[in-house]
Parts: C-alpha cells; structure tokens; sequence
C-alpha cells in the first residue's frame, strides 16, 4: 500500500443487502493527495456461484495533484484489500460461517 494508516467512518450498513458506506477520514492521502474520498461498497451473488464485489469510489483530489496517478494509486489499494481479504477466507472458510 502506499500509505501505513486508513481510518474511514461507516456512514451506512445494511447487512442483508450486503452493501456499506464509509467516508475516509485519516491517512489514505487525505491530506496530501485526496481532500475527499468515499466508497460504496455491495456485495452480489454471482451467477456462476461465489460474489460479485462492486466497489464505486468517489475522490476529490488536492489542487495540482495528478488525477490519473492518484486514481490509479487507489484502485491498486482497493484492489489489494479485497484480493488479501478473499484470500484469507478461502484459507479459513470457518472464519465466516
């Protein structure tokens, strides 16, 4: 990751429609890249069985700052998480029954 910190605030959880919202609001590049940052987060049942993980983010850059880098930086964030996350659950599929 390109940051050693993420604090965000859960603005919404809605359990049986597996969808959260949570706004950043500490490290992440707040303050040094990101003024804003939000993500929707839902989670759908997939055709050929398993979840379909549909992320949308939301970013408001500082001034000057690079919108394709950044944009870039956070995708290959998000990305890592969901990846580490899928990974230790199919490792210990006891850990979500």
């Amino acid at each position: 990751m390109p940051f050693s910190v993420m604090k965000e605030r859960l603005e919404f959880l809605d359990a049986e429609k597996c969808e959260c919202k949570s706004t950043l609001i500490e490290g992440g590049g707040i303050g040094t890249a990101i003024e804003t940052a939000t993500s929707h987060i839902k989670v759908e049942p997939a055709a050929s069985g398993g979840s379909l993980v549909k992320v949308d983010s939301t970013y408001k850059l500082l001034p000057g700052v690079e919108v394709n880098d950044e944009i870039t930086k956070a995708k290959e964030s998000v990305t890592a998480i969901f990846k580490a996350a899928e990974a230790y659950l199919i490792a210990n599929p006891d850990a979500y029954n």
